[in-house]
């Protein structure tokens, strides 16, 4: 049985559909970076750091070519991510076991309810939007055109892992809380994340 899901949400030109380190894409279907190549799906990931210098190359040049710059979260928008994370999680009851909000990708614990995870995401996803939009600070507000909507900070589809044990679970959270300082930064602190009590404390999450 499923009990919860790591999901990482990558910010817009984080992981592109032909990226060298792989994808969960079918294809690519942004015409600008189709030159670049096929999809390159694939169940395993690979960082950066493995990639060869020709492969890092092909990838900057690929982000180059997107229709908006690549988005690289600021302190103060990472803040306001998580104030927008937490609307959404207190209006629908949410429950997250770990979340790190990184510049370019966003990794969340989640337990499972009886929305789908996609939509869960979704949900933070346009909460963390309208918060950035609401402050004036969305990493794309000056490629907003005249009576079109603001462009996306987030990329379409996010990546998942099914966790089906407690084991699976605590593994996660660790990896999330770990994340930020493997990454460099400080550590993550969210006052709206739950802690993790086992699967029978919040098995009722499961069938509500």
């Amino acid at each position: 049985m499923i009990h919860g899901y790591h999901v990482i949400i990558p910010a817009y030109g984080f992981w592109l559909p032909n990226d060298p380190r792989g994808s969960w894409s079918d294809m690519v279907r942004k015409w600008e970076l189709l030159r670049f190549g096929p999809s390159t799906k694939s169940l395993e990931r690979r960082t950066l750091d493995e990639l060869t210098v020709e492969e890092q190359r092909q990838r900057e040049q690929a982000r180059r070519a997107l229709v908006y710059p690549p988005v690289h979260f600021t302190d103060e928008q990472i803040l306001h991510i998580a104030a927008g994370f937490a609307q959404r999680i207190k209006r629908s009851n949410y429950t997250v076991w770990a979340c790190a909000i990184l510049p370019e990708h966003t990794h969340l614990v989640i337990a499972r309810h009886v929305f789908e995870v996609e939509k869960i995401a979704n949900q933070l996803k346009g909460a963390a939007t309208r918060e950035l939009q609401r402050v004036g600070i969305h990493p794309h507000a000056n490629c907003k055109r005249q009576g079109k909507r603001m462009p996306h900070m987030w990329a379409e589809n996010q990546w998942k892992v099914y966790l089906d044990s407690e084991q699976a679970i605590d593994n996660a959270i660790h990896y999330v809380r770990e994340n930020p300082q493997r990454e460099g930064a400080a550590p993550q602190d969210w006052y709206w994340v739950t802690p993790f009590a086992g699967i029978e404390k919040h098995a009722w999450i499961t069938y509500h």
